[in-house]
């Protein structure tokens, strides 16, 4: 069977979709997807097994140049991509009408949510076959929900399974490190700098390495403040999704802030310390084993305000405790 799967964005909801692959795997040996993907993370869906073909799509991208995109011929050579693989069914695993829209090009049955369960209900229209998924639980268990109910079987009980193929992710062997992931989005999500530079001091003094990943000029400027002076805490060079991807298999321990890269360290089984601000981790935070979720108790915590800070209660003695915890669990386990 050949499926065709619809979930672009975000890195998170990217994620949360892979263990919807290795239960259909199971459940059905053979079934093979095509995913149709953001062109920024159209490297994950290739580290699982289950993945045939990826189809990047750049929707972000085009949207601000519409123009340009229809001239140059990326549209039309996109839609004559989906014409060339015969599909026994599409999955639209977004939920929103700009991945509904693009299952129009593709001449097999569609399945989605209804229109009581995907984010946009006017999606459901362009289904087929549409499925009811409770909206009180985890972003991954509702994806894992949904292809059952599409492919034909049931949903498994066990313990959700990433499935990424980590031989593809090896990286050398060298001294252990932690990483910290301090870029996000909002404003309101990011962790004090401060905090961030008093628990690299803390750890640091517990003679371990640390590695700062970033991503744009902004947050290459905060790891270099954060890491000024200290032993044994790196800056790391420019990296891709993929190179990033290498640092996070092979870390010791993350913490992250809400951010797609902690998702990612949940889906390699890296033990993290996830904190969460303004938003609450009940249904979309790092999910998986040794995911430890820090969350934030002021006034404006959990308020899901894009700019109100809201971590001064959550510093850095507490998180170095839960880290340390959770380097002692992780080795006894």
């Amino acid at each position: 069977m050949r499926v065709l799967l619809v979930k672009t964005s975000s890195l998170g909801d990217v994620v949360h979709t892979l263990p919807a692959l290795t239960d259909a795997q199971r459940a059905m040996p053979g079934i093979q997807f095509d995913w149709v993907v953001e062109e920024g993370f159209a490297e994950i869906p290739a580290w699982h097994p289950a993945v045939a073909q990826v189809i990047p799509v750049a929707i972000r991208r085009w949207r601000k140049h519409p123009l340009k995109t229809l001239r140059s011929g990326e549209w039309q050579r996109f839609k004559v991509r989906l014409l060339e693989t015969r599909y026994d069914l599409v999955i639209d695993a977004q939920g929103l009408l700009k991945s509904a829209w693009l299952t129009r090009y593709v001449k097999a049955p569609v399945a989605g949510l209804d229109r009581d369960s995907a984010r946009e209900p006017l999606a459901a229209r362009f289904y087929d076959r549409r499925y009811t998924v409770p909206r009180d639980q985890h972003a991954l268990e509702r994806v894992r929900q949904l292809f059952a109910q599409a492919l034909g079987y049931s949903t498994p009980e066990t313990v959700a399974v990433y499935g990424l193929d980590r031989g593809l992710l090896a990286t050398p062997n060298e001294q252990p490190y932690l990483l910290f992931l301090h870029g996000t989005t909002w404003p309101s999500k990011h962790w004090p700098e401060p905090y961030w530079r008093e628990l690299a001091q803390r750890m640091s003094e517990f003679g371990w390495a640390i590695r700062l990943p970033w991503g744009n000029a902004e947050e290459k400027a905060r790891a270099e403040r954060i890491a000024d002076g200290l032993p044994g805490v790196a800056v790391l060079p420019k990296l891709n999704l993929g190179g990033i991807a290498k640092v996070v298999a092979g870390a010791r321990a993350c913490v992250a802030v809400d951010t797609g890269l902690g998702h990612l360290a949940a889906a390699l089984d890296v033990p993290s310390i996830s904190l969460y601000g303004p938003t609450l981790p009940g249904r979309v935070g790092a999910y998986g084993r040794s995911q430890v979720h820090l969350c934030a108790s002021g006034p404006n915590a959990g308020k899901g305000d894009r700019h109100k800070p809201c971590f001064d209660e959550l510093q850095s003695e507490r998180v170095a405790s839960e880290l340390k915890a959770l380097l002692r669990s992780s080795e006894t386990n």
